[in-house]
């Protein structure tokens, strides 16, 4: 059976996470509803996350791996993680396991009748500045996008493929993926799931790039949704 489902996993210095990471795929892998594989972006990273790659991906066949010649943050890993992705269905969750992969049966149950399908963190087990910044970077975004979403934020999400290849991809979009389906006249929904805290390892985003930068992206969207080009082909006769 071919696989449908190819989950992205960005990589930046996690060393420490990554065997607790390659366990917990591949319990989910073996009582996923859809047939699945992993993909690991090594987003630059200067420990040892790569050799650690190699060897996951050597060990396990349903693992494959990317990895960038320099560090160019999330956004970049994911747009290649779309780029490379040819199953029906790509998905996201960061390497920290702060999101678990087993809730991307909750996520699958739903992606039948929409374009996306993301999970919403209820319980956050963060820290008051994290969550309160969160928190208000989502309701500017709401303002915004107006994409009724309650946590663009969140690191797990199940996307047709080919969505996802059309988003064009830009700085900080990673927090815009739920309205940029909307930009393409697609549906979205949004599912509860559970949220840990983080083990091991330190969290790549300050008070700045989630709270400013995310203000700044947000004209960014405004004005590519201004000039978005849309168009359905009724008919198409070659001779």
């Amino acid at each position: 059976m071919a696989f449908k489902f190819t989950i992205i996993i960005p990589v930046y210095n996690e060393v420490n996470n990554l065997h607790r990471l390659e366990k917990a795929l591949l319990a989910f892998l073996k009582t996923s509803i859809i047939k699945t594989q992993i993909l690991l972006i090594n987003d630059g990273s200067t420990d040892d996350s790569l050799t650690i790659i190699e060897a996951m991906c050597k060990k396990n066949s349903c693992f494959n791996m990317l990895s960038f010649d320099k560090n160019y943050g999330l956004s970049a890993a994911l747009k290649a993680g779309f780029d490379y992705t040819e199953t029906e269905l790509v998905g996201y969750i960061d390497a920290d396991l702060q999101t678990s992969p087993e809730d991307f049966d909750l996520l699958l149950e739903h992606i039948n009748d929409f374009n996306l399908v993301t999970g919403v963190r209820i319980n956050r087990n963060d820290s008051f500045t994290k969550k309160t910044t969160s928190k208000i970077a989502n309701k500017i975004r709401r303002m915004f996008t107006k994409d009724g979403m309650d946590d663009t934020g969140c690191p797990l999400k199940v996307i047709r493929t080919e969505y996802a290849k059309k988003i064009p991809m830009f700085k900080g979009l990673h927090r815009f993926l739920p309205a940029m389906i909307l930009l393409q006249g697609g549906t979205i929904k949004q599912i509860p799931i559970q949220h840990f805290p983080r083990i091991a390892g330190v969290s790549k985003f300050g008070i700045r790039n989630r709270f400013l930068s995310p203000l700044i992206d947000c004209f960014a969207y405004v004005w590519m949704k201004k000039r978005a080009i849309n168009y359905k082909v009724n008919n198409n006769f070659k001779s």
